[in-house]
């Protein structure tokens, strides 16, 4: 069992790593490109107070 466990940490710290990478390239794109196109309230609402 010990063996198995290495595995299941490593999975999920690669779940979770890829998943906070692809939200950090999803909220820059949105500060970036959409500001142009929408409403800048409305671009508030998808920052979800992230400070970059």
């Amino acid at each position: 069992m010990p063996q198995m466990a290495p595995l299941w940490w490593e999975f999920l710290f690669m779940f979770t790593l890829m998943f906070f990478v692809m939200m950090n390239i999803i909220m820059y794109y949105y500060k970036k490109y959409l500001p142009k196109k929408m409403n800048k309230e409305y671009i508030k609402t998808f920052q979800l107070n992230w400070k970059w």
